[in-house]
């Protein structure tokens, strides 16, 4: 795949942040095959989206909603640099966008719970669209479980397109990440059945990488990680 200038530099950006402003603590329970991936995480905060990149070895396409890229400066970069938007009722043209993508090499990364987890804790009902794109295209998925202490979130309001729009930002502390073995699925990408079940064993997983990755953090730093 191309070089993406502006990818790089917003990768090298954020690498250079999280190494200044975030303890952030990464455990791998094995490292990923070469080659393209789909990358699934729970999504506790808006920062989720831009440290998933650091660990991808590849151009790494994320699905972002819509209103990422309607932000003047964050759009531009977010456009530019590659990622994927999700637009309500364009699920099907979404899902063709990230396949062409995996079949030229490049990773994608997919939030299943499709919003910010409850910020009192748990997990959104998952959608399928992760479990679509590994039944359909065959690629290793990586299941990651993030924590982070939740009363140190940044809630920012704003409007776009004059609608009022809620991000919960995680600027500095503690990130524990937990990265799980490949997980492969086969079977018919259309049969509701498989579908449910793939994206119910995703779900299991990145749970328990997310409660690993809370109990690390507990043990490490008990100061700055509540219960």
């Amino acid at each position: 795949m191309q070089k993406n200038h502006i990818y790089e530099m917003i990768i090298a950006s954020v690498r250079v942040y999280s190494f200044l402003f975030l303890h952030m603590d990464v455990r791998w329970h094995e490292r990923p095959p070469s080659g393209p991936k789909l990358w699934i995480a729970n999504h506790p905060s808006a920062s989720d989206p831009f440290l998933i990149h650091t660990l991808s070895e590849r151009h790494l396409a994320v699905l972002l909603s819509s209103n990422s890229f309607k932000f003047p400066i964050l759009g531009f970069f977010v456009r530019h640099a590659g990622q994927i938007q999700v637009v309500a009722g364009q699920g099907e043209q979404i899902l063709e966008r990230a396949k062409e993508l995996l079949n030229a090499g490049c990773s994608v990364g997919v939030f299943p719970e499709g919003t910010f987890s409850p910020q009192q804790g748990g997990y959104q009902q998952p959608r399928n669209g992760a479990a679509r794109l590994a039944l359909s295209t065959g690629v290793p998925v990586i299941p990651v479980g993030i924590y982070l202490p939740r009363e140190k979130l940044v809630k920012a309001s704003s409007k776009v397109e004059g609608k009022p729009a809620i991000g919960y930002w995680y600027l500095r502390g503690p990130y524990g990440v937990t990265v799980g073995k490949p997980m492969i699925f086969e079977g018919d990408p259309l049969d509701k059945g498989q579908i449910e079940s793939a994206t119910r064993s995703m779900m299991q997983r990145i749970h328990s990488l997310a409660q690993e990755s809370q109990q690390r953090l507990q043990q490490l730093m008990p100061a700055a990680v509540s219960a």
